[in-house]
C-alpha cells in the first residue's frame, strides 16, 4: 500500500470540514487542509525518528558518579489512538548508571520521539523506560508520566482538570525499595 501523498491528506481534510457542516471554499477555510496537514506531519513526526539512536552516543567519564540521573518536568504532547486529541503533560525520567550517562537533552528526545505517535499513555510510558534499559544497560530505569486527555476532558465524561499518571520501573529502581522510594520521592511521585 502506497503513503498517502499531501494532496490526499487535503482531501481528506477538506472532506472533514464538509462533513462538519461548512464550506472547505470559504475565504478563511481555503487553505486550511494544506495548514492542517502540514500540522499533522509536526505534530505526528515521531514515526520520522527511531528515538533508541538518541541515547547511543553515550560518555564514560562520570568521575566515579553512581547515583540516580533524574530529569524531571519533560513536556509531553501526545495523540490519544482511539480519538486523534492531544494528550498533554509531563514526563520524569530517571536512571541509575552502570558505567555510563548520557546527554541529559537526549532523554529529553527519548520522550519526544516516542510521544509524537498516535497511543495509549501506558504504551509511551513502557517504551521510554525500555529504550532507556536497552540501550544504556542501567541498573535501573524509571519513567513517570502525568498528563491530561483531552479525550475525557474537552468531551465524552467532560471531566476538566483530571490527569492520568503512569509509571514504569525497572532495575533496581523497582526491585529496590530504597532506590525506589528515592526515585519517586526525586520525581514527586509518593
Amino acid at each position: 500500500m502506497a503513503k498517502p501523498t499531501q494532496t490526499d491528506a487535503e482531501a481528506a481534510i477538506r472532506l472533514l470540514i464538509e462533513w462538519a457542516g461548512e464550506d472547505p471554499n470559504r475565504e478563511g477555510l481555503r487553505d486550511t487542509p494544506a495548514r492542517v496537514a502540514r500540522s499533522y506531519r509536526e505534530l505526528y513526526n515521531g514515526y520520522a525518528v527511531d528515538p533508541r539512536e538518541y541515547l547511543k552516543r553515550t560518555f564514560e567519564e562520570v568521575g566515579g558518579y553512581d547515583e540516580l540521573v533524574v530529569l524531571k518536568n519533560i513536556r509531553v504532547v501526545s495523540f490519544c489512538e482511539h480519538h486523534m486529541l492531544p494528550v498533554i503533560g509531563r514526563a520524569h525520567v530517571g536512571y541509575l548508571p552502570s558505567n555510563r550517562v548520557v546527554g541529559i537533552s537526549k532523554l529529553a528526545r527519548v520522550v519526544h520521539g516516542f510521544a509524537r505517535r498516535l497511543q495509549i499513555q501506558e504504551k509511551l510510558t513502557a517504551e521510554i523506560a525500555t529504550a532507556i534499559q536497552d540501550i544504556l544497560e542501567p541498573q535501573g530505569v524509571g519513567v513517570v508520566i502525568e498528563a491530561e486527555h483531552s479525550c475525557m476532558t474537552l468531551r465524552g465524561v467532560n471531566t476538566p482538570g483530571t490527569s492520568l499518571t503512569t509509571s514504569k520501573l525497572l532495575g533496581v529502581i523497582r526491585d529496590d525499595p530504597r532506590t525506589r522510594e528515592e526515585f519517586l520521592g526525586l520525581t514527586r511521585c509518593i
